[in-house]
């Protein structure tokens, strides 16, 4: 059986789609393997389907590749078992001043679930510079106090 363009782009979406059922982040990159197959079959459409196969299978590996090695170098991983318990009490420089209904941005010496700045809330203002300690977690928000 010969493949259409239209084939891979179907199945290149269908495989994105699939990605929404198996939040694994790893299919979608052989659902864009298949849409680039697709394009280059739109623009060269006598090509086999053993070159197609082939095709699609260096697209996805090398999209697969790119994101472990580019993008994922980038994501900050969190500790293992660090749970926002372990966060209450920590103590951060203020980065950004904080008023009762504006955000600032705290940062730690150490990494807190993953990340040494935080967006933070306050019930009173505290200027930038200040040392504060936090007391909850709010959402992806730190609630801190002056120290």
């Amino acid at each position: 059986m010969q493949f259409e363009w239209w084939h891979w782009i179907v199945g290149g979406i269908a495989l994105m789609l699939a990605e929404l059922a198996i939040p694994a982040f790893f299919i979608i990159w052989f659902g864009m393997g298949a849409l680039l197959v697709g394009l280059w079959l739109f623009f060269v459409p006598d090509l086999s389907s053993t070159a197609q196969f082939v095709l699609w299978t260096l697209a996805s590996l090398l999209l697969v590749i790119a994101w472990f090695r580019v993008f994922k170098d980038g994501f900050q991983k969190t500790r293992s078992g660090t749970a926002d318990g372990e966060v209450i009490g920590e103590i951060g420089l203020l980065v950004h001043a904080v008023a009762p209904f504006e955000r600032g941005k705290v940062r730690f010496q150490r990494p807190l679930l993953g990340a040494d700045e935080w967006v933070c809330l306050a019930d009173e203002a505290i200027a930038a510079g200040e040392r504060v300690k936090v007391v909850t977690v709010e959402g992806s928000f730190l609630k801190v106090i002056h120290v």
